[in-house]
């Protein structure tokens, strides 16, 4: 299993090399993710300056906290991001609108990248 820093530089890679895939998206997502390896990452979307870094530089309009172990999981597919909102597993604060289109958008860099 890949490690945090290194999921959030592959996510940073993907989203600079295309920022189409968010096209029209201008949100900045922030991520409080806790176990093993926890840390604070955002991904910002806004136009062409797409990106992804670690800490808390930007207001957030969606905040998700999470297990670390279930956010790799979910980057990689393999996890729901309904369902785990549903379960409890991720809490979500901020523009819910933004955290459904989150899933999508993650799921397409995850096809291309395959």
């Amino acid at each position: 299993m890949s490690n945090l820093k290194d999921t959030f530089r592959e996510i940073d890679q993907a989203i600079v090399a295309d920022p189409s895939r968010a096209k029209g998206l201008e949100a900045v997502y922030q991520f409080n993710l806790n176990g093993d390896e926890s840390g604070t990452y955002q991904i910002v979307f806004n136009g062409d300056q797409c990106h992804a870094l670690e800490g808390e530089q930007n207001d957030p309009d969606c905040t998700l906290n999470m297990q670390t172990e279930d956010f790799l999981q979910m980057v990689k597919g393999e996890l729901n991001g309904t369902k785990a909102f549903m379960s409890g597993r991720l809490k979500i604060k901020g523009n819910m609108g933004l955290a459904l289109k989150l899933q999508d958008i993650l799921s397409t860099y995850n096809k291309a990248a395959k």
